[in-house]
């Protein structure tokens, strides 16, 4: 079935039914719809539209305690546990900024969100879930024991709009850009390049240039990049985890980014999943859907930016990692090596 596939609220509520295990995401791909749509089909049992926009949403989390955050790309989720705070509302970027909910957020792409209420085997859970025009999943906020749930009925009663209905109407999803690249200015991206002074100068020079990150990877060549052997991705989890040194994770979608710094602990790999199992902090990632891997180094006032970063079969970035430095405990120099260490593409295909 196809993204555009028409299934009623009634069969995809008899199709949950009868698999009761499943996820979300993973039901929606099986009847060839939204997850928004999936969600929406359980209106008044269980589901509750609300405003979406993150100035109502964030400010309710605030008010939960510790929860759990979750944003996803289809190849990696990214999971962490805290409590929402010190939001900073923008109208093209906002942000969130505490020791373990450090998001940036992307309001325009906020467009349709419910409040979950789901029975399981341990009792009922309770979510908010974010979802952009085409139906895909942003952002969710998942409660947990420790949670206020005093506030729940407060927060459904303010943010719940006007529309109750069981159907959700959705865009057409847009395709992942590819790379994107000018090789004959190579010459201008590497001069550029070497004047870097803050990371974020790096998305602007590529605008400037008319390319995307994945295309000015793919030609700027020594010393700024080196194309990796796609377990390399395996490969730098399991050199954090031994050397017990802090990274900084990236993985986002349009809507938001969500980060992870700290150490990595428990690796448990499950079929073609590699994940991160710490008591705050869960990875899953897809090693089957790497298909790129890169070690980036971008000047800066405080030094190199070295990261590791991988991307999926269409182009579409799945993580980024960088070292973490602190006063007293700089460990820049340590992920220098472990990512110096990690194994180069032979030859990379034409």
């Amino acid at each position: 079935m196809t993204q555009q596939t028409v299934v009623s609220p009634q069969d995809i509520r008899a199709y949950q039914a009868e698999h009761p295990k499943l996820r979300a995401r993973d039901a929606a791909d099986a009847l060839g719809i939204s997850e928004a749509q999936l969600v929406a089909a359980r209106m008044g049992q269980g589901t509750t539209r609300i405003d979406a926009h993150p100035d109502r949403i964030i400010p309710a989390a605030e008010k939960l305690g510790e929860v759990m955050a979750l944003t996803r790309v289809a190849a990696c989720v990214h999971e962490k546990v805290g409590q929402y705070g010190n939001y900073h509302p923008g109208e093209h970027a906002a942000m969130t900024l505490t020791e373990n909910i450090d998001l940036r957020i992307f309001p325009s792409h906020w467009v349709h969100a419910y409040a979950v209420e789901t029975l399981s085997e341990q009792g009922v859970r309770r979510s908010l879930q974010v979802f952009d025009a085409a139906g895909d999943a942003v952002h969710k906020i998942h409660l947990r024991d420790g949670s206020n749930l005093d506030e729940w009925a407060g927060i459904l009663a303010d943010l719940a709009i006007e529309d109750q209905s069981e159907t959700q109407q959705v865009e057409p999803r847009k395709p992942v850009e590819g790379a994107k690249s000018h090789p004959e200015k190579v010459d201008i991206l590497r001069k550029e390049w070497a004047r870097l002074t803050d990371t974020h100068q790096f998305l602007r020079l590529c605008a400037k240039l008319k390319m995307n990150r994945l295309g000015a990877y793919r030609i700027a060549g020594a010393p700024w990049v080196r194309r990796l052997e796609p377990q390399a991705a395996d490969a730098m989890l399991q050199a954090v985890r031994d050397a017990g040194i802090e990274v900084m994770i990236f993985v986002g979608n349009r809507g938001c980014i969500q980060i992870h710094t700290g150490p990595i602990h428990k690796l448990h790999p499950m079929g073609p999943w590699q994940n991160v199992m710490d008591p705050g902090f869960n990875l899953h990632l897809r090693l089957d859907k790497v298909a790129e891997v890169w070690a980036v180094e971008k000047p800066t006032q405080r030094g190199p930016a070295v990261s590791v970063e991988a991307f999926d079969a269409e182009g579409g970035l799945i993580f980024q990692a960088f070292g973490v430095g602190k006063q007293g405990r700089d460990s820049r120099a340590e992920w220098g090596g472990i990512v110096a260490a990690l194994p180069a593409l032979a030859e990379v295909p034409a």
